[in-house]
């Protein structure tokens, strides 16, 4: 039997970063996001040399061991180690079995989509149907995130695991204790065809270590450093505002959302922007966007750029011309699924 999983990659639109710790432990953290038509994959089969065989495909890189050799040390398959170890040890009572897996992503690891939990999820997604594991939506999350940042110690928030495991536009509520709530919004057909024709993504080239950008984010919370957590208040009252934006229809209240967004996440941390991204960003201004911000932590990775649909030639000519590479993207309403075969 071989069982294949897919999980879509994110695009956070308001709120990102109050949903890492300690800020959504203590004052509970807001985001808005929606899922892309870009996708981690992970296959999972039994191995034939009684080993476990891990393949990531992205870095070309393959690692053979035997299953009580398996540890969760950093390299390219860590993420595929430790969801074995943690499915393995607590979820099949220790045993070990002899497996190949295999995971790729349509997004570099630092792209800002979210692709390390996104992958995670796709991984936690494929067990639980090979080995008949009766997970929801909210276990599959948990569980990711619990391996990703408990297990391997990542740097992180909460929200790429949820919106890999549920899919389509979703307001998600950050507690303490690891409490999630999870509101899918129900948006019109006009709005969503017009969102999509307005956004422009645009991979700088360049990837980023987003670990760096959380932890002074969240040592900045722990030093009670006012101007970064006011900041952050103001992020998620954005993801509200937002929320509000696309239920509605007011795509110029998202644009000026978007915008504000953008500027109280760059008083967050001091190396999410940078020379780079302001040069591009006011390329973008200068071509027709209306808003822009840095997917993800920032400081690299993919900028996402809203337009009137009527300039979007004009602004995607501008930015293939500072020489990044523009993903045509849709929309997704489905969230992580998996399927057996033979």
């Amino acid at each position: 039997m071989i069982v294949r999983s897919r999980a879509p990659l994110r695009l956070g639109l308001a709120g990102g970063g109050t949903d890492v710790s300690p800020f959504s432990d203590q004052h509970g953290g807001f985001v808005m996001n929606v899922t892309i038509d870009k996708f981690a994959y992970a296959t999972i089969a039994p191995s034939p040399s009684g080993k476990v065989e891990f393949h990531a495909m992205d870095a070309d890189s393959v690692q053979v061991l035997d299953p009580a050799e398996v540890d969760i040390s950093p390299g390219p398959q860590q993420l595929m180690r430790g969801v074995y170890l943690h499915v393995a040890d607590r979820l099949l009572g220790g045993r070990r079995p002899p497996l190949r897996i295999r995971a790729h992503s349509d997004a570099p690891p630092g792209s800002g989509l979210g692709s390390s939990s996104t992958m995670v999820v796709a991984l936690v997604t494929a067990f639980a149907e090979f080995f008949g594991l009766a997970l929801g939506e909210y276990e599959i999350a948990q569980l990711a995130y619990d391996i990703e940042r408990k297990d391997l110690q990542l740097a992180g928030g909460k929200q790429d695991q949820y919106a890999a495991a549920f899919g389509g536009f979703n307001f998600m509520e950050f507690y303490a204790g690891d409490r999630v709530i999870v509101n899918p919004l129900r948006i019109k057909e006009w709005i969503w065809n017009e969102l999509e024709a307005s956004l422009v993504l645009y991979f700088t080239g360049v990837s980023r270590a987003s670990a760096k950008i959380i932890d002074e984010q969240s040592r900045n919370i722990r030093e009670g450093r006012s101007d970064s957590l006011d900041a952050m208040h103001r992020l998620k009252q954005e993801a509200v505002q937002m929320k509000e934006a696309l239920l509605r229809g007011d795509l110029s209240r998202f644009a000026s959302v978007m915008q504000s967004g953008w500027q109280a996440k760059k008083q967050t941390a001091s190396s999410i922007a940078n020379p780079m991204i302001d040069e591009l960003e006011e390329l973008a201004f200068a071509n027709g966007a209306l808003a822009t911000k840095v997917s993800g932590a920032g400081g690299g990775g993919f900028m996402m750029f809203f337009c009137d649909p009527a300039e979007r030639v004009r602004l995607v000519r501008a930015l293939r011309g500072a020489g990044g590479t523009i993903y045509d993207t849709h929309f997704t309403p489905h969230g992580a699924s998996s399927w057996k075969i033979g």
